[in-house]
């Protein structure tokens, strides 16, 4: 048996606090051990489910202690590739928040760097962890929709009032496409295993953030739409539309958060498979995945590759926005 990766936490957040670190403490072949923090009051809530955390009040500092082998980075959006660089010339495999860097070419300063070091380097996007994410491309390979026509996508929430959030705030990166797109644009990728050929979009722009992105692209063999919004009620959902049947999903970004993940199968004749995913935690799964990887040399589903390959998309929606 493999002795547990030993992670670290860069930074208290908000999201590590209540979904990843709790992961980590609960995945297995991973022990939490470390946090970096320089407020020790933010610490506490972490320690009231991993007693053993050491805290350290630097950034450096976790990175410098040699027992630390990976880390978790959830720092603001604009942190992500100066840390993960870092964290890498430290000699830790690094697991950091999406998006991993604010545009493709940044990716290639750190697939240079993971492949001079050999260490595994990742986005924690963790849909593709989930088992319906891995039914779905399933299905759509195995033609049970038969031919692919089109592919929509959705996802939003309101955060108007949570001013000083990051996802507000243009200096760290904020805005709804950056933060939730990677979801409706790399999950159809992930999916369909195709990339775009052409991209439109139309973007509503407010305080330097896009708080509403409508998407149209054109793939090889479908067409694409999507929206995602940080200014209107909380939604989200995927569907694939086939010549022969549509699968529906009905909680693909949040699953046991927004509720319980459920594939649908639409067949002719109104007949309708439904396939219930009541206690998959997607957060645990990804830790367990990359474990396997560090420990094993397991193929890891998310390579920084195809993290590249939706920020590359993430660029072009960007480019030829035009504004509401």
């Amino acid at each position: 048996m493999h002795k547990p990766v030993q992670w670290g936490v860069l930074g208290a957040a908000k999201f590590a606090r209540h979904f990843m670190a709790p992961a980590i403490h609960a995945a297995n072949g991973a022990q939490l051990a470390g946090l970096a923090t320089s407020d020790t009051a933010k610490a506490d809530p972490f320690r009231a489910f991993c007693p053993d955390l050491t805290v350290y009040e630097s950034y450096d500092a976790l990175l410098a202690d040699p027992q630390i082998e990976a880390v978790y980075i959830p720092l603001p959006n604009h942190l992500h590739v100066e840390w993960s660089l870092k964290a890498m010339d430290a000699g830790k495999h690094v697991l950091c928040e999406k998006p991993m860097a604010m545009t493709a070419a940044e990716f290639d300063s750190l697939i240079r760097k993971r492949d001079e070091t050999g260490l595994l380097a990742a986005e924690a996007y963790m849909i593709v962890h989930h088992p319906q994410w891995q039914l779905v491309r399933k299905l759509i390979a195995d033609g049970a929709i038969g031919k692919l026509v089109h592919v929509t996508g959705a996802f939003s929430f309101d955060n108007r009032a949570d001013t000083e959030n990051i996802r507000n705030r243009a200096e760290t990166g904020g805005g709804g496409l950056r933060d939730i797109g990677v979801y409706v644009i790399g999950g159809a990728r992930y999916a369909t295993g195709q990339e775009p050929v052409r991209v439109e979009s139309t973007i509503k722009w407010q305080g330097g953030i896009d708080t509403f992105t409508e998407i149209r692209a054109q793939f090889p063999d479908f067409t694409y739409s999507s929206y995602v919004s940080i200014r209107m009620h909380p939604h989200q959902e995927m569907v694939f539309h086939g010549e022969g049947g549509v699968i529906r999903m009905t909680a693909p970004f949040n699953a046991r958060v927004f509720g319980e993940a459920r594939v649908e199968l639409h067949r002719p004749g109104l007949e309708v498979q439904v396939t219930r995913f009541p206690g998959d935690d997607h957060y645990k799964l990804q830790v367990e995945s990359f474990c396997r990887s560090v420990r094993e040399g397991a193929e890891y589903s998310c390579p920084l590759e195809f993290s590249r390959g939706t920020q590359e998309m993430i660029d072009r929606v960007l480019e030829r926005a035009v504004s509401l």
